[in-house]
């Protein structure tokens, strides 16, 4: 019994140790690999790491494509910078190391989703995009083009089922495309491609109405590669 307390004991202190490890935007998340691409090459020729095309940041759905698709993003010089669950207020926290330091030509930022799930309590949508706006006055300041995507829709968030997101995302969408045409930065609707009747992601395209399959990924690819 002595033993089995024990462990236990020991189990929680490992678990406790492990979560403060991790900061709250994550910055350690890629840390690794951004070391990696800004490290200069060891050789004869001492050439530097090439310089991304693009940086895509965001949420699990930026995570998730990365994953799901890495080829797309090795054939197109892409970086993914996506973590799961993450807010605006989180991806403006890593957007120097995560992007600025890269030295991307662009950053295609998507992100609004867990704003509007509350997933870092209440935001209201003036203040989701104060967070994108801060994210691309960054991004110019440091010559890097600012890209901005719609949201994907979703009628139900199933971590947060006493939510009603569709006219909150829609919303929120509109209201970043007009930022995107005020301050003449390039804005891609992968929303109204991929929205059903009900305001929703159809199953066919994600099964928890939330996160994007291969399929749903490869119309979004398309889209990209024609409005880059």
């Amino acid at each position: 019994m002595k033993r089995i307390l024990f462990f236990l004991v020991f189990l929680i202190i490992c678990s406790l140790g492990v979560n403060a490890e991790k900061t709250w935007a994550q910055h350690e998340r890629y840390a690794a690999q951004n070391d990696s691409i800004n490290a200069d090459e060891i050789g004869d020729n001492c050439k530097k790491k090439k310089r991304p095309t693009a940086v895509l940041i965001g949420n699990s759905i930026t995570d998730g494509w990365a994953s799901k698709h890495p080829e797309f993003f090795a054939e197109n010089n892409f970086v993914g910078r996506g973590i799961s669950g993450q807010v605006t207020a989180q991806m403006l926290s890593r957007f120097q190391a995560d992007v600025v330091a890269l030295n991307p030509k662009i950053v295609v930022i998507m992100a609004g989703t867990n704003d509007i799930a509350q997933n870092n309590g209440y935001i209201s949508h003036e203040h989701i995009m104060q967070n994108l706006q801060s994210m691309c006055e960054l991004a110019r300041f440091h010559k890097i083009k600012p890209v901005l995507c719609s949201i994907l829709p979703a009628v139900c968030f199933y971590w947060r089922s006493n939510l009603t997101p569709a006219k909150d995302i829609k919303r929120l969408n509109e209201m970043i495309e007009a930022y995107a045409k005020a301050n003449k930065i390039k804005y891609i609707d992968y929303y109204s491609v991929l929205v059903d009747e009900h305001g929703g992601l159809p199953k066919k395209y994600a099964k928890d109405g939330v996160h994007p399959n291969l399929e749903a990924y490869k119309i979004m690819e398309a889209i990209l590669l024609e409005s880059l």
